[in-house]
């Protein structure tokens, strides 16, 4: 029988002294947060090592694929296609490259299959075939053409077989730039499908026959399957997406952007909403799909600016030797040069699940990845013209477990009234059972053409009781406040773990909510139920949006730590982890354009320091026409970004 510890919150001061003196007592382990405590760090489990490339060879990465012969072909940006020999570094060696096909359009997927590759350029879905096995490719056969119009967004991605045979490859929308007259009213630009099937998901047999297979993508740049051969696929923020995320796709389904939603009338179309159907009206999307059949929501969010900032590449765990997360999906994110990871359950038909930080500090913009023979991940990357925290154009890596167990949040699953929280090690007990461990908060965002949107409808959840495992890996929380549609962050900053007192590596995950689970809420009895020891107040604004640069509201401790900030000039090193933290250098170089403005320039416009402020919470694309519309950053603190704005405003010479 399965021991259940619940922890209850009472008022009564005599009982909150004893559990503080159990705390002070128990092994010596204190819960103040502020004392010093060793952090694991990435590395210390997974080390990242650096494929050396030839000098000459510019391998922005596109695509990846093993072959049989355990070579790793490489499809770049540039339009070529390589073979690397020992990409694993074995005995010291170097790899060794050879030229396999070139000439190509920007070839942006890679598969092998047969006993040929695969890949998505621009204009068509290719074969390439060495038929005489000197290594190199005699035969690149067009197996179906895409239309195209010459505009420089039009990428095409993919492909990747199903479990059917099929090649799945998406097609990008085209980016429309306006005049500067339409700019004022209108914004920088839009993006539309210009020709026939740019936004879709197609499927396409080797014969050349294709069948539409759903719409509604603006950038999908990955896709893949899960473990059950379900397709997934995933989305970058822009125009009516609010932050990237990975979705469950069925044949029909409409995701986002409208713009492809102008071949819905084509006689082989399966989905069949119009352009006008979709309301353009800034609520939640998961709200507008109540009313309106044919939206599938995200399957799980990827919080804009808190995960990342550009999803990319997808990879399923179906091993299991990376680690203890099996069947657990890998989503890179080109801008942020890291990997994320995505726990997904289904409830009720619908897939969601949870998000966590997995491994940062790669050397350019993540875009690719696959399993080696020996289970470790190769990274592919690019960076040109997209920008990266990595800083490289481009790069090779390879990701390797070293066997250490990492303590970790290894899933979160819902529950009829929270959450439960599985862990990678056994966790000790007074933390578990301590509701100022937790801490929950719920937010979404506008479903609207704007170029992304601030993070809206922010509420506070509060821990009702606790149900710990008896072997301590499961943690059960009744929780007020969850709402179905919204994702909802879990923080565990206070969980230490049993053996070594060992903080959580990566202490925040964020739930999708699509779908509140039937079935049994906690058991509290009455004799135990009483009134938590702190009760969260709610501000006013809970129900608008309370992220915006007027409405921010700081904490006493916040305000107390702003007034404490000297205005004296920062260097870019001391500044560099709140850039870093906020996603703000996979845009901004501090003198070099990239996506966005350099901070120099940024801050030779004479701005003052509110007005910085003012315009991350609230961009302005305007202001400067020639670059990406900047989202807004409405998630940083408001101490953290008086900081970031002073630093800007200092530039100025």
């Amino acid at each position: 029988m399965t021991q259940v510890i619940i922890t209850f919150f009472y008022k009564a001061k005599f009982v909150t002294l004893f559990l503080l003196s159990l705390t002070f007592t128990f092994s010596g382990f204190t819960q103040d947060k502020t004392d010093s405590i060793t952090q694991p760090k990435e590395s210390d489990y997974y080390e990242i090592k650096t494929v050396p490339i030839p000098e000459g060879i510019f391998l922005g990465v596109g695509g990846m694929a093993f072959l049989p012969n355990d070579k790793l072909a490489v499809s770049t940006r540039r339009g070529e296609v390589w073979t690397i020999s020992n990409p694993y570094m074995k005995d010291g060696l170097v790899p060794s490259f050879k030229l396999f096909a070139h000439g190509l359009h920007e070839p942006l997927g890679l598969a092998y299959h047969d006993g040929s590759l695969y890949l998505s350029q621009r204009p068509e879905l290719t074969r390439l075939t060495d038929l005489d096995g000197d290594g190199t490719a005699d035969e690149y056969k067009t197996v179906y053409p895409f239309r195209v119009t010459g505009n420089y967004h039009e990428y095409a991605y993919g492909p990747v077989f199903d479990k059917d045979g099929k090649m799945i490859v998406t097609l990008n929308l085209a980016w429309i730039n306006h005049s500067p007259e339409l700019r004022k009213t209108k914004g920088w630009g839009h993006m539309e499908s210009q020709v026939k099937w740019r936004g879709w998901m197609l499927k396409i047999s080797e014969d050349g026959t294709m069948e539409p297979y759903a719409t509604g993508f603006r950038s999908p740049a990955a896709f893949g399957l899960n473990k059950e051969g379900d397709i997934f696929y995933a989305e970058n923020q822009g125009g009516w997406i609010g932050s990237g995320y990975i979705t469950a796709l069925e044949k029909g389904d409409f995701t986002s952007h409208p713009a492809g939603l102008k071949w819905s009338g084509e006689e082989d179309s399966p989905v069949k909403l119009k352009v006008g159907d979709i309301p353009d009206t800034g609520k939640p999307q998961f709200e507008v799909a109540k009313n309106i059949p044919g939206i599938k929501t995200p399957s799980v969010w990827i919080p804009h600016g808190y995960m990342g900032v550009s999803t990319s590449g997808m990879l399923l765990d179906d091993k299991g030797g990376f680690g203890p997360f099996k069947d657990q999906i890998f989503v890179g994110d080109q801008g942020q040069s890291l990997i994320n990871r995505v726990f997904l359950e289904k409830v009720k038909g619908v897939y969601q699940g949870a998000v966590f930080p997995f491994r940062k500090g790669f050397s350019s913009g993540v875009f690719r990845m696959c399993w080696g023979s020996d289970d470790s991940m190769f990274v592919g990357m690019t960076g040109r013209g997209w920008g990266s925290t990595g800083g490289e154009l481009f790069g090779l890596q390879q990701l390797v477990w070293n066997g250490k167990m990492p303590f970790e949040i290894k899933a979160i699953r819902a529950m009829p009234d929270g959450f439960e929280l599985e862990f990678t090690q056994p966790v000790n007990e007074i933390t578990a059972r301590d509701a100022d461990s937790y801490n929950l908060k719920t937010f979404t965002y506008e479903y609207h053409h704007e170029y992304g949107s601030p993070v809206i409808n922010q509420g506070e959840c509060t821990v009702k009781g606790i149900e710990l495992s008896a072997d301590h890996t499961k943690v059960r929380l009744s929780v007020e406040g969850i709402k179905e549609g919204y994702i909802h962050e879990v923080d565990v900053d206070g969980i230490r773990s049993d053996n070594n007192n060992f903080p959580v590596l990566h202490p925040k995950g964020y739930y999708t909510l699509n779908r509140i689970p039937d079935g049994k809420a906690m058991v509290i009895t009455a004799t135990k139920k009483t009134e938590e020891i702190t009760k969260v107040e709610h501000s006013a604004n809970m129900k608008g949006r309370i992220n915006t640069s007027k409405e921010k509201v700081a904490t006493a401790k916040e305000k107390a730590r702003i007034k404490s900030i000297p205005e004296t000039k920062k260097t870019f090193n001391q500044v560099q982890p709140l850039l870093e933290k906020y996603t703000c250098t996979s845009c901004h170089n501090m003198e070099k354009r990239t996506v966005g403005p350099p901070f120099a320039d940024i801050a030779e416009r004479g701005y003052s320091k509110d007005k910085i402020i003012e315009l991350i919470y609230q961009p302005q694309p305007g202001n400067w026409p020639d670059y990406t519309p900047m989202p807004p950053m409405s998630h940083i603190p408001e101490v953290d970004v008086q900081e970031i704005a002073q630093w800007i405003s200092s530039l100025k010479k």
